[in-house]
């Protein structure tokens, strides 16, 4: 049921944004360095490596200069049109594709680069990977604000925050997903997915998943 709602939705999803990305398309080929779209591997389900699509919003060879595969507030990585994309959450759009190919889910847990995906204990990575990854999911919308999370403090580096603080609470919030999933679950992280990108200074996310996060971390 499951699949066949994600193909259906991506499928509209596809013909509604359509008209959309040719003008997107065009801006990015004509401004920045040229690239209009981003290919990265991430780890799917059954831990299968995909190619995830993204518009680009960063230099060229970004993933290897400055803070690597992390991205950073303000990071002068991200090019100015980038900028809007990544704020507005569009440049994730592409993923609808990914999406109606099977790669993905509309929500599921968010697919993990291959390099922070090995951080993930043996037995966390097996249960993660039971389900496709999401378009958006549970850590995402708590994560909302992750960049602005990955700062150097107390001498600890962004790469030690992201690993030794985010990962670990990631971790707990899938692994409470895959064990409470429930479409009624799904439609509320959808919910909360476009309210934040309409209401980004809302507080109304932590009220709604408040509960879930005192709960992973009994």
């Amino acid at each position: 049921m499951k699949r066949f709602l994600d193909i259906i939705l991506s499928g509209i999803a596809i013909l509604f944004f359509l008209p959309f990305f040719i003008p997107i398309m065009i801006i990015l080929k004509f401004t920045g360095e040229g690239e209009i779209f981003y290919f990265q591997d991430r780890v799917g389900k059954n831990r299968k490596i995909f190619k995830l699509y993204k518009f680009a919003t960063m230099v060229k060879n970004s993933p290897n200069i400055g803070t690597g595969e992390l991205t950073v507030k303000n990071d002068p990585r991200i090019l100015p049109f980038g900028r809007f994309l990544r704020k507005t959450k569009i440049n994730e759009l592409p993923q609808i594709f990914n999406v109606f190919l099977g790669d993905m889910s509309i929500i599921g847990p968010r697919p993990q680069t291959v390099k922070y995906f090995d951080y993930y204990p043996e037995n966390d990575q097996v249960e993660i990977c039971k389900f496709r990854p999401g378009l958006s999911g549970l850590g995402s919308v708590v994560f909302r604000d992750e960049e602005e999370m990955c700062v150097e403090t107390n001498g600890r580096t962004v790469e030690q925050i992201h690993v030794e603080d985010i990962i670990p609470r990631k971790i707990k919030l899938e692994r409470w997903y895959v064990a409470n999933n429930s479409i009624w679950l799904d439609i509320k992280i959808i919910f909360a997915t476009i309210w934040i990108v309409f209401f980004s200074e809302s507080r109304l996310i932590e009220k709604m998943f408040k509960d879930i996060e005192d709960k992973t971390n009994e």
